[in-house]
């Protein structure tokens, strides 16, 4: 059995292993492959996993907050993750690990048009959105990023070549895309059935959210996130966390099996879980 895992802290909330058992199953290989979930603090991490080899793992899926230790404790890695700076799929083969970086492709696929000469801003800094401004700068994007920290915003427009902003001078309405990249939603305390206006503690006006925006929040919960939310009310295209998790995750699967990922059952799976 070549078992496959998601590594993370929190974990338990994750769908990957419900998309991928589905996507097994509808390729006709649920009795060869396996996918599980592993929680592991940061400490654990760098422990853990080059152990993970010897116990049948072939590869694993790395979520917050490890997508960052995760390249750095790669053999080699792809060019994308190695750019990025962050890794979200690790192989691993003859006792090493390759780190790849799907969130990048899975981002862009998720999208209903390439952003190519759009204006977006990205809400966050970490190994995520790190993913989210490559992505949209490579795909020919004007970039602007807005996190609680602003030298991390800095830091992350210097690299790639984008715009740090800060939250006075954010004009919501600017946009063409809106990508919500940090952890807020992923609390229940966050979903309830009231939107905040000011979608607190983002840094965003419901009021000036327009109907030609695609709004992309990258948390995915058990309810419609207050961003997602305020967003479909104002006429724009939204696309969840979980579509974005299934284009992510069909690219991990390629780049384990070799077979072409069926997004349709991974869909349905992630959703009904």
């Amino acid at each position: 059995m070549k078992r496959l895992a998601v590594i993370g802290q929190p974990v338990v909330h994750s769908r990957s292993p419900a998309m991928h058992s589905a996507a097994f199953e509808a390729l006709g290989i649920d009795d060869d492959w396996s996918y599980g979930a592993i929680e592991l603090s940061p400490d654990e991490f760098g422990r853990r996993v080059p152990e993970l080899e010897r116990d049948g793992y072939v590869g694993a899926n790395v979520t917050v907050p490890h997508k960052q230790a995760a390249l750095a404790i790669a053999d080699d890695a792809s060019e994308a993750a190695r750019e990025i700076g962050a890794a979200n799929t690790l192989s691993f083969r003859d006792g090493r690990i390759h780190a790849d970086n799907t969130d990048a492709p899975g981002l862009i696929a998720s999208l209903p048009e390439p952003p190519s000469g759009g204006r977006a801003l990205v809400l966050g800094a970490g190994g995520s959105a790190r993913a989210v401004v490559w992505a949209l700068r490579g795909a020919g994007a004007e970039v602007e990023i807005w996190n609680r920290t602003s030298a991390r915003a800095e830091e992350l427009a210097l690299r790639f070549g984008a715009r740090a902003v800060a939250a006075g001078d954010l004009e919501t309405g600017a946009y063409d895309v809106v990508v919500n990249a940090t952890s807020v939603g992923m609390d229940p305390a966050t979903t309830s059935n009231r939107v905040d206006p000011s979608l607190k503690p983002l840094p965003i006006d419901a009021d000036e959210l327009r109907a030609s925006q695609v709004v992309v929040d990258l948390v995915y919960a058990s309810g419609e996130t207050d961003l997602a939310r305020a967003a479909r009310g104002r006429g724009a295209t939204v696309v969840d966390g979980l579509e974005v998790l299934v284009h992510q995750g069909a690219e991990s699967l390629r780049i384990w099996t070799g077979l072409a990922p069926p997004l349709e059952a991974m869909r349905k799976a992630a959703r009904s879980n």
